[in-house]
């Protein structure tokens, strides 16, 4: 699928690359980001309608504990589910202290922005974090992931993926703070699944294209 230094890249190794179809991707992708971001929230407003704050920050919180426990037992991602873990618990003692529903609903909007700036840093620094999770889509071997091109693409995807998580979480704080609770709910479902199934089907063809390149440039770095 990649060349190791200095080699050209095999044509019919690129074919086997898996189509990025819309059924792939939606049968892979939204399910997971469904039950990341979406069920907990939408859990949260219909508890917090029923039961109250503190009943809605405890239903929110098990089942995010509980999918964060279903990642790390399927070996999907363990570290960053244990890191999501920590935080759904920081936030939900944080918005108990408070006694605010919209404090609880604000921090993951202050967490998407901050993985908004990661994305920018780790350009900076090199190692660009699209590329990271692309290789958990595909194997590429550790001297391709080394090469000016893998960053360069990926690098450039980050940015994309910086100025969407920077942007979405604009515009929730906005909705959040002057149109209430059930206003951001909608928003963070219409800004959420249906954009990011289109940017990582973006993603996945855009680096194919690159990548593909190679086959007809053998001298491409």
């Amino acid at each position: 699928m990649v060349r190791t230094a200095g080699t050209p890249l095999a044509p019919d190794s690129l074919n086997e690359m898996p189509e990025p179809t819309w059924r792939s991707l939606l049968q892979r992708g939204l399910p997971q980001f469904g039950l990341e971001s979406i069920v907990p929230v939408v859990v949260f407003y219909g508890a917090w309608k029923l039961l109250g704050l503190a009943g809605a920050v405890v239903c929110a919180t098990f089942l995010s504990l509980a999918i964060a426990g279903w990642q790390i037992r399927r070996e999907r991602g363990g570290a960053l589910a244990v890191a999501t873990a920590i935080f759904v618990v920081i936030q939900a003692l944080v918005a108990l202290a408070a006694h605010s529903a919209t404090v609880y609903l604000a921090q993951p909007v202050v967490l998407s922005a901050c993985w908004g700036l990661v994305y920018f840093g780790s350009v900076i620094v090199g190692r660009p974090l699209i590329g990271v999770f692309a290789n958990a889509w595909y194997p590429f071997p550790p001297e391709f992931r080394a090469s000016a091109l893998y960053r360069r693409e990926f690098g450039m995807q980050s940015v994309v993926w910086g100025v969407y998580c920077l942007g979405r979480a604009a515009l929730r704080l906005v909705v959040l703070l002057g149109s209430g609770v059930g206003s951001f709910v909608l928003v963070s479902a219409v800004t959420g699944a249906p954009i990011l199934v289109a940017l990582v089907f973006w993603g996945l063809w855009h680096a194919r294209r690159t990548f593909t390149r190679l086959a007809v440039a053998p001298g491409a770095a």
